[in-house]
């Protein structure tokens, strides 16, 4: 069923950051609506690690990603924002304070700012180039997400990569897996140094066994079950890891589809914008989070909540032209009533 919405702000992308991006516009008064492809809101938190740990939350020394996204979802609810779910905007037409927005289902939303939060995009794991490889995902003895870690419990895990997530998820699934190995083909990880230095001490402690430096090579097994991991050295050295799960992190492929055909700049599959404001090169249409550049950006969910906050306050002259905007702290202006 399609809809016909009027509102001041077109929030694209509905994860952590165009959730908070919501919040930051009802407390200045401005209507909002929020659009994703996904049918739930909280982008990856939700559909790739719900029960994942964030520790750079601020006041959160640990929150599971999906509990993340609730607390957000509370923090809006006074606010009665609309949500477009499992719907892709493939359309945009007119300028600042006149812009209507298009969906694959035939929405049309009639906004006088838009708010690109899109996170990844149409994001999709980078998967290893292994043959055989389509057999063993149909059955779930390769994944790219861990929505559970129950999942895991008393079962061999073989995880492969050096980031953040491979290295936050051996932490977490040495507790509950019967085996973790981590493959890598550098001694040298990408994740914080904090954690970075948790895996370490895993390790040290017999917790989970460093496969360094290997990459993948192979998967063995039989109607889809997974039976080991074959890993390679570069010279040709090879292993076999009894298995029943790979979990291969190699990151997410980015498209930011019809979006890239809005006339916005773009760098490698982001959009550039102007740190003050966040907005783009076109008026009227800023971007926030991971979809955003610019010199210094940090890929933090904290800093996508800062740039919520900027580009709302940069949005309000749109939609009140000349209206003043006397900035209180929520301490002392409490939650509006939308």
């Amino acid at each position: 069923m399609s809809d016909q919405i009027e509102t001041d702000v077109a929030i694209i992308g509905a994860g952590p950051v165009g959730l908070f991006a919501a919040f930051e516009c009802g407390m200045l008064k401005l209507r909002s609506t929020l659009i994703d492809a996904l049918d739930e809101v909280g982008g990856q938190c939700t559909a790739l690690y719900p029960e994942k740990p964030i520790y750079d939350i601020p006041a959160h020394p640990a929150i599971a990603a999906g509990h993340l996204i609730g607390n957000l979802e509370q923090q809006i609810e006074p606010f009665g924002v609309p949500r477009l779910l499992g719907r892709r905007v493939d359309r945009l037409h007119g300028e600042a304070g006149h812009f209507v927005l298009g969906t694959d289902r035939g929405d049309e939303i009639r906004c006088k700012a838009v708010l690109v939060a899109a996170g990844a995009g149409a994001f999709g794991p980078n998967r290893p180039p292994l043959a055989g490889l389509a057999a063993f995902e149909a059955t779930g003895a390769v994944r790219y997400a861990c929505r559970r870690r129950e999942d895991f419990r008393d079962r061999h895990v073989v995880i492969a990569g050096g980031g953040d997530s491979a290295v936050d998820w051996a932490l977490s699934l040495k507790d509950v897996a019967a085996r973790v190995y981590v493959v890598h083909r550098r001694a040298k990880f990408r994740a914080a140094p904090e954690t970075s230095a948790q895996l370490d001490a895993a390790a040290s402690r017999g917790e989970i066994e460093m496969i360094v430096p290997y990459q993948l090579h192979a998967l063995h097994g039989a109607g889809g079950a997974l039976e080991t991991v074959e890993v390679a050295t570069m010279d040709g050295q090879t292993r076999h890891l009894a298995a029943d799960v790979l979990l291969p992190f190699f990151g997410l492929s980015m498209d930011l589809g019809p979006i890239a055909g809005w006339g916005l700049d773009i760098e490698h599959s982001h959009v550039q914008v102007t740190p003050a404001s966040c907005e783009t090169s076109v008026p009227g249409v800023f971007a926030i989070g991971d979809v955003a550049t610019y010199p210094g950006k940090l890929k933090l969910i904290l800093q996508g909540f800062s740039e919520g906050a900027m580009a709302a306050h940069a949005i309000h002259p749109i939609v009140h032209p000349g209206t003043a905007l006397h900035f209180e702290y929520s301490t002392t202006k409490g939650v509006p009533v939308a």
